[in-house]
């Protein structure tokens, strides 16, 4: 090293005393009394008590929404599949207050409405379990009411007494079925 970087100059002496000097003025600015430490603190702890307030309110507001949403949701469920179930009504007043007709007539009549019927319980997603004679028997579709004697494979349906209904995968009333007894 030479001398010159060793030594500084007068300039360099009166930049380092100029930087010391601002960054003491800083330090003692920065220091604050107890008195202004707590002031910022209860200011710190009233916005923050504010704040909890408020989120605490929008929760109970989101809870109270939820559950005015569930209330109407299982009042009105009922609803949609409602309105597709009129006209099936309609259909059977028209056919009570039809005069005398064939027993032809009245069957195909019969026929519409139950086709009316049909296309409700398809809007309404409800789904008929109707076993075909001869299916094996399943305990989470079918209730057995009697196990007769037959020619078919034991625990098979041999006939079907009552059908049944589900929604959406869910049984409303299983089929009422006979199964063939084991052999």
């Amino acid at each position: 090293m030479t001398q010159e970087n060793q030594n500084p100059t007068p300039e360099q002496e009166n930049s380092v005393e100029t930087s010391a000097d601002v960054s003491a003025e800083q330090a003692a600015a920065e220091v604050k009394t107890p008195e202004q430490e707590i002031a910022e603190l209860n200011q710190k702890l009233t916005e923050m008590q504010d704040n909890f307030l408020r989120a605490k309110a929008e929760g109970e507001n989101i809870r109270r929404r939820a559950a005015e949403d569930v209330s109407k949701a299982h009042k009105f469920a009922i609803e949609n599949f409602a309105e597709h179930l009129v006209p099936v009504t309609d259909s059977l007043y028209a056919a009570l207050n039809a005069e005398a007709v064939d027993a032809k007539a009245f069957k195909e009549g019969l026929e519409i409405t139950l086709k009316q019927l049909l296309s409700a319980f398809e809007k309404g997603k409800m789904t008929e379990i109707n076993p075909a004679i001869g299916d094996k028997f399943d305990p989470n579709h079918h209730q057995a009411i009697a196990s007769v004697p037959s020619d078919q494979e034991a625990n098979t349906i041999v006939s079907v007494l009552q059908r049944g209904y589900s929604i959406a995968d869910r049984i409303l009333r299983p089929a009422l079925v006979t199964v063939s007894a084991p052999k």
